[in-house]
């Protein structure tokens, strides 16, 4: 059965990416999966229920912020890293903690400071002594990067030299230290924060660091219930206690499902229209970027958008992502990837302003 077929059930895509509702049982909407085999079956029936089990492991400790814990679990399917951007005291390294001890995996923390050295993070080589012979030699000892989850807190507060040393690690997922190259573990997921108001003493990320990032996700002040919430469970006795949902090898098979999640070239090829729109230079530019944006998002951005919306899809039981899909992922993907003009930036517009224009300029193409 082809994507745009229709048959009774529930909620099905046309080959364009839009959605058509009728009625279908959800065995059928599944079979829709052009290209996907029985056990990709079976793994997106999976992916959904990993998810909701993952939100309700993670509520136990963080009150609120559905929205983030969904980009952090969108960035892991999508084996890419995310950057967290909230003001101190949100709870950003106990959500990080939380979701790995969900996840069952090997969580680090690396507090960036301004004496911080790359080999800090990455490793350094050793001097040893054979007892035995008296020979001696250099053994690598592993940094902290060498775990499933690497927390980087406050990463904007380590200069330039220590934070490249991420570069490597975050594209190509291995480091290289005295000539030899080492494997990171897999799967292997950057979170990075850092506090939007307080700039003294901090190094912001260049551009081509930024772009290594999936999300930018922005985390916000709780609402009034919640912050009551957080004040009673967190001045309690009680301890929750945190169930893994998924072990690390299935979670890379999880990965790899979103990969073989089939995309229409439509909707291919409207994130890339979506991507085009933000560089002032092109045919696609709209008014609004011409005149607030001085760089926009690159080609990683395309890809980002696309991986994101395949996500997105997986974890909500949907064979194929939709244009909807696109835009639900398209601010955290691109908002930290538009650099304003001086023009923006006198008149206070952001670049989220900027996203926000597009999104609601490409629910008129056709």
């Amino acid at each position: 059965m082809v994507a745009g077929s229709r048959n009774p059930g529930s909620e099905s895509w046309i080959p364009d990416g839009r959605r058509v509702r009728h009625s279908r049982t959800k065995e059928d909407r599944l079979a829709d999966g052009v290209g996907v085999q029985d056990p990709d079956l079976e793994l997106l029936e999976e992916a959904s229920r990993v998810a909701d089990s993952l939100r309700r492991e993670v509520a136990k400790c963080v009150v609120g912020q559905r929205e983030v814990v969904d980009g952090l679990l969108l960035a892991l399917l999508g084996n890419g890293h995310a950057l967290l951007v909230g003001v101190p005291g949100l709870a950003k390294t106990l959500l990080v903690s939380t979701l790995a001890e969900a996840l069952d995996l090997e969580f680090s923390r690396i507090q960036f400071t301004p004496d911080l050295m790359p080999t800090d993070i990455t490793g350094t080589e050793v001097m040893e002594e054979d007892r035995s012979t008296g020979k001696r030699a250099f053994r690598f000892v592993k940094g902290p990067v060498f775990a499933n989850v690497v927390l980087a807190d406050e990463i904007n507060r380590t200069p330039p030299k220590t934070q490249a040393a991420l570069l490597q690690a975050m594209q190509e997922r291995m480091v290289t230290a005295a000539g030899h190259t080492y494997p990171l573990p897999s799967p292997f997921f950057v979170l990075a924060t850092q506090n939007p108001i307080e700039q003294e003493g901090t190094y912001p990320l260049p551009e081509a660091q930024l772009d290594r990032f999936m999300f930018e996700l922005r985390i916000g002040y709780p609402s009034r219930e919640e912050e009551e919430e957080v004040a009673l469970r967190t001045t309690g006795a009680a301890l929750p206690k945190v169930n893994p949902v998924v072990e690390a090898k299935r979670l890379v098979q999880l990965q790899g499902l979103v990969r073989r999640v089939p995309v229409a070239p439509t909707v291919a090829a409207f994130a890339v229209r979506l991507v085009r729109a933000t560089r002032p230079g092109t045919a696609e530019a709209l008014d609004i970027t011409r005149r607030y944006v001085a760089w926009g998002a690159g080609p990683r951005a395309s890809q980002a958008l696309v991986l994101g919306a395949k996500a997105r899809a997986a974890i909500q039981g949907n064979p194929v992502p939709s244009y909807d899909d696109v835009r639900a992922v398209a601010p955290s993907v691109l908002a930290h990837r538009v650099v304003p003009s001086f023009e923006a930036e006198a008149e206070g517009v952001t670049s989220r302003k900027v996203v926000e224009e597009l999104l609601d300029e490409s629910r008129l193409w056709g």
